[in-house]
């Protein structure tokens, strides 16, 4: 068997990587740091690499991503959900680090995977976006217990970290602003968005950062990669009911409050919000069907460079 176009698989610990070649049947461990890293890139550098897939692993994954990226290697992120699903297919049972490394190796070159785009802006865009998402989710989590509390003393503190948290979200807003202000791309991309009525700051931040695909893929294509799209459940002559599975749960979440805001302030929005309500969908169907249209529309906005026009929906 020759070592034209290996096929790598990396399984990420907080202190090591256990690595597995497809090909030669090889794996072995190097630290999950920069010395760790160069001895990796350097045992593969020598051979022809085709793909090496990564199972995010909490953020541990970064470095090591960045600097395979840096030395010229395709580097491919392994759906976790998916991966587990194909070693129970193949009756793999047993689970350690070399194994689900080895295992990650065969999934990335038996299944369509897709090489990582690098683009530093953008990752940073995506930590802000992510950090936001975190500072709403611990202010609302705040704000409930201060409606339980009684002690004065304990109010004060809670009120104090709920205004420091307060402060933080507009902080990261601000400087969300200014880095895509600094890119004349996103910054147009940015403005097209923001045109559409329904659609603020928060929503197309979260779009430009964790949707780079919005204005290249299909309609369809985006619906799937975000989690928006209908899923058939059907055999022989029952018809089962759709539902949306999977996706970027951290985008459909803000598409689905935009859905919320467009279908009361957007005339379009709202009357094909109405349409679907008088045909006796559900509030929640009708919603979710409200926030695949807005991100179509985003999409079409972008991929044809056009600002929000009612008259052409």
């Amino acid at each position: 068997m020759t070592e034209d176009g290996l096929v790598v698989g990396i399984d990420v610990a907080k202190g090591w990587l256990d690595v597995a070649i497809l090909e030669t049947g090889e794996s072995f461990r190097v630290d999950n740091d920069a010395q760790g890293w160069v001895r990796l890139i350097k045992r593969l550098s020598s051979r022809t690499v085709r793909a090496i897939g990564i199972e995010p692993s909490g953020g541990y994954e970064r470095g090591a991503k960045k600097a395979l990226r840096k030395a010229g290697l395709s580097v491919r992120n392994v759906n976790p959900h998916k991966l587990r699903h194909y070693a129970r297919a193949l009756g793999r049972r047993a689970k350690n680090d070399r194994i689900d490394a080895c295992v990650i190796a065969r999934f990335t070159a038996e299944m369509p995977t897709r090489a990582m785009q690098c683009d530093p802006l953008t990752e940073q865009l995506a930590e802000l976006v992510n950090a936001r998402r975190q500072l709403t989710e611990d202010k609302v989590s705040l704000a409930n217990q201060l409606e339980q509390v009684r002690e004065p003393a304990v109010r004060r503190i809670f009120a104090r970290r709920l205004r420091s948290i307060e402060a933080d979200i507009l902080l990261i807003g601000k400087r969300l602003a200014e880095l895509v202000a600094s890119h004349a791309q996103f910054a147009e991309k940015d403005r097209l968005m923001q045109s559409f009525c329904g659609a603020g700051p928060v929503l197309s931040h979260a779009l430009l950062a964790l949707v780079p695909e919005l204005g290249q893929a299909s309609r369809r294509e985006i619906a799937a990669l975000v989690g928006l799209a209908p899923y058939d459940h059907d055999s022989g002559v029952l018809k089962g009911y759709r539902s949306i599975w999977g996706g970027r749960a951290e985008v459909r979440r803000v598409l689905y409050m935009a859905a919320l805001a467009a279908s009361r302030s957007n005339p379009v929005i709202k009357a094909f919000h109405q349409r679907l309500r008088d045909a006796g969908k559900k509030p929640k169907v009708a919603i979710i069907a409200v926030a695949r249209k807005i991100l179509t529309i985003l999409c079409a906005m972008l991929r044809n460079n056009q600002e929000w026009n009612p008259q052409h929906t």
